[in-house]
C-alpha cells in the first residue's frame, strides 16, 4: 500500500536559506495555495515522483477549474523541475512569482516520467523504461494511485499538456488512459491532450530541417545538399525498421546542421548553441552518438543553477526524497536506455485519439528547429483521420494576446476534435519564451477562452 500524500498547507513557509557551493543563496517564499507530493511504486525497484499544486484563481474554487498535467521531454528532462520552475509552475527558478504561471486557471500536476527522471529513481539497472508501452505502463499505475487517493479531482477536467519527447510519451499515455477508463481501472474526467513541439514523427522533423533552415538563410545550397543527404539515410533506415541505426544518423544528422550553420541552436533558431567543450559531464570521455545527444537534448534541461534549486532548498521542502536520489541523477540512463524508441513514428496513435474522439490539440514554436512547423504539419498530413480532409480546408484564425493588441501572437485551426496552434515568436519551450500565449493557448484548449 502506498503511504499517505505528504502535503504542505501552510500560511507562512519558514525562509529556508541554504548557501550552496557556488555562495548561491535560495529564499523559499511562503506558500500561499495547497500543495501536495509523493511517490508511486509503478514497479518493483521503480518509484515515480508527482508534484501536484491546487488551483489559486481569486474567483474560482479549484474544483471549478481544470487538472493540467504536465510531462516534459528528453527523455529525462523532470516536469517538477523545468515545466514547474522554468515554464508554468507558480515561482521561476529564482524563486520569485510568475506573472503567467498556470496556476492561476489550473490545478498543476507536475510527474517525473518515465521512472529515474528527475527525483524519480530507480533501485536497479533493468528496470528503466525501454519503450513508450512501458512508460504508459507505468503512469496508468501512477494516475491510478493519484486519482484515487485525490478523489477531489475524478470529476475536474483532466487535460494532459506535453513537451517534445514528453508529447510523444502524452499521445501513448492519452490512449492507455482513454481504455483505462473505458475499462472502469481509472475514474477520472479525461477531457484531451495538448502536444508541443513533440517527437511524433522524428523523421518528418529530421527531413524538414534542411528547407526550413534554407528558408530561414541559415544554409546554402551546398549546407542544404549536405543536410537533406543525411536525412534521406535516416529515412531509410526508419523504412527498414533499423531505430537504432536510426537514432546514430538522427545524431549525425544534427552534426552537420551545427557544421553548416555556425552552431545554431536546436531549440530557437535565432540563438546561438552552447560549445559542446562547455557541457561537463561524466561521459564526455566516452564516444558515444548517444552522449552526444544526450549532451544535447537532456543536459540544458538539468542546468546547474535548476539542480542546485532542486537538490537544495526544493529537496529540503519536500523531505521525502531518498538520501541516495539525487535531483536528475539517472537522467542520463532513463535516456540511453530509451535508444530503440527515439525514431519510432506514433502517429497511429494520434490516429487513434482521434478516432476515439478524444480532445487532440498540436501546438508548435515558430522558431524551433529539433521539431519544426514544417515537420510537424507533415505528419499531420499522414493522418488517417476520416475529417482530415475538412480540417485542412479550414483558414487558421489569428490570436492576440489580449483584445487591446494589434500583434499576431498565433495562428489556429480547429476541427471538431483537433486542434493546431502555431505560436509565433516562440522556439521549443513555448511557454518559456511566450508565456502570455501558451497561458492563453491552455485557456482556449481547456474551455475558458
Amino acid at each position: 500500500m502506498e503511504p499517505e500524500p505528504r502535503f504542505c498547507l501552510v500560511s507562512v513557509l519558514l525562509l529556508l536559506l541554504l548557501g550552496l557551493s557556488t555562495g548561491t543563496i535560495f529564499d523559499l517564499p511562503a506558500d500561499e495555495g495547497k500543495e501536495v507530493w509523493d511517490y508511486v511504486t509503478v514497479r518493483k525497484d521503480a518509484h515515480m515522483f508527482w508534484w501536484l499544486y491546487y488551483a489559486t484563481s481569486p474567483c474560482k474554487n479549484f474544483s471549478e477549474l481544470p487538472l493540467v498535467m504536465w510531462l516534459q521531454g528528453g527523455p529525462g528532462g523532470s516536469s517538477t523541475g523545468f515545466g514547474n520552475f522554468e515554464e508554468i509552475g507558480p515561482l521561476d527558478s529564482t524563486l520569485k512569482p510568475r506573472k503567467t504561471t498556470w496556476l492561476q486557471s489550473a490545478s498543476l500536476l507536475f510527474v517525473d516520467n518515465p521512472v529515474g527522471t528527475g527525483f524519480s529513481y530507480v533501485k536497479k539497472d533493468g528496470t528503466y523504461a525501454r519503450d513508450l508501452a512501458t512508460v504508459a505502463s507505468d503512469m496508468m499505475v501512477l494516475l491510478e494511485s493519484f486519482f484515487n487517493c485525490r478523489p477531489e479531482f475524478q470529476t475536474v477536467p483532466f487535460y494532459i499538456f506535453s513537451e517534445s519527447y514528453g508529447g510523444k510519451m502524452a499521445a501513448g499515455i492519452a490512449l492507455e488512459l482513454h481504455k483505462a477508463i473505458q475499462e472502469g481501472t481509472i475514474k477520472c474526467n479525461f477531457s484531451g491532450v495538448a502536444l508541443g513541439d513533440s517527437w511524433i514523427s522524428p523523421v518528418d522533423s529530421v527531413l524538414s530541417w534542411g528547407p526550413y533552415l534554407y528558408s530561414m538563410s541559415l544554409l546554402d545550397d551546398q549546407g542544404l545538399a549536405e543536410v537533406s543527404q543525411v536525412a534521406e539515410q535516416v529515412l531509410d533506415a526508419v523504412n527498414k525498421g533499423l531505430y537504432k541505426e536510426a537514432t546514430q544518423l538522427w545524431g549525425q544528422a544534427e552534426m552537420v546542421v551545427e557544421q553548416n550553420t555556425d552552431g545554431v541552436n536546436f531549440y530557437n533558431i535565432l540563438t546561438k548553441s552552447a560549445p559542446m567543450s562547455a557541457m561537463k559531464s561524466s561521459l564526455e570521455f566516452t564516444q558515444s552518438h548517444l552522449v552526444h545527444l544526450y549532451q544535447r537534448h537532456v543536459r540544458h534541461l538539468n542546468q546547474d543553477n535548476l539542480s542546485q534549486l532542486m537538490n537544495g532548498p526544493i529537496r529540503a521542502k519536500l523531505k521525502i526524497i531518498p538520501e541516495d536520489c539525487s535531483w536528475g541523477g539517472q537522467a542520463e540512463s532513463v535516456f540511453l536506455n530509451m535508444e530503440g524508441d527515439f525514431m519510432k513514428p506514433a502517429i497511429s496513435i494520434v490516429d487513434e485519439l482521434l478516432e476515439a474522439g478524444v480532445n487532440v490539440t498540436v501546438y508548435n514554436g515558430q522558431l524551433d528547429l529539433i521539431v519544426d512547423t514544417m515537420g510537424q504539419e507533415a505528419w499531420v498530413r499522414k493522418l488517417k483521420w476520416a475529417d482530415l480532409p475538412k480540417f485542412t480546408q479550414l483558414k487558421w484564425q489569428p490570436l492576440y494576446r489580449d483584445p487591446q493588441s494589434s500583434q499576431t501572437a498565433a495562428f489556429v485551426k480547429s476541427y471538431k476534435n483537433l486542434a493546431f496552434y502555431w505560436i509565433l515568436k516562440a522556439g521549443h519551450m513555448v511557454p518559456s519564451d511566450q508565456g502570455d500565449m501558451a497561458l492563453k493557448m491552455m485557456k482556449l484548449v481547456t474551455g475558458q477562452e
